[in-house]
């Protein structure tokens, strides 16, 4: 796979305001792996080689175990490997993503909502948001993933 376009040399600003969304999530009080586990299971759902890769990364070095991240996709199947917050968010971030299919029903929201509170919730909602538009521009413009440019296998 070819770069079209190296986004982050034609559009620095537009880069560094995405960048500032992720800071917030960040700072925002959710917890980082769980964040991350998100950003994997909406790039999954947007199938972001790009994204998986590096979300694949960061999870491992944060001490998530390989069992664990090979079922994410399937995560409602896994028994007790994810936790009621884990499972909370990667629902929300399945039908947030889908949202055209979904139209997000009040079930979705009232399982996410027995688990965080507003502010999780809404911080939740931004960062599923972003992951979409970062899954978006990396898909249209090509980006490969780092697994790909250093050979690995």
């Amino acid at each position: 796979m070819h770069a079209r376009i190296d986004y982050q040399k034609v559009a620095p600003d537009g880069v560094k305001v995405l960048g500032g969304v992720h800071s917030y999530i960040v700072q925002s009080g959710l917890d980082g792996a769980l964040i991350e586990l998100v950003y994997l299971r909406v790039s999954q759902i947007n199938g972001c080689a790009y994204c998986l890769d590096l979300h694949t990364r960061d999870l491992v070095k944060k001490g998530v175990r390989l069992e664990k991240l090979a079922l994410v996709q399937v995560w409602r199947e896994a028994g007790g490997v994810f936790d009621a917050r884990e499972c909370a968010a990667l629902g929300w971030a399945e039908t947030v993503t889908r949202v055209a299919d979904t139209a997000i029903p009040d079930e979705e929201f009232k399982a996410v909502a027995r688990v965080l509170n507003e502010k999780e919730i809404v911080d939740l909602t931004i960062a599923i948001g972003l992951m979409n538009t970062f899954n978006r521009i990396a898909i249209a413009f090509r980006r490969p993933p780092v697994a790909s440019l250093s050979g690995a296998s």
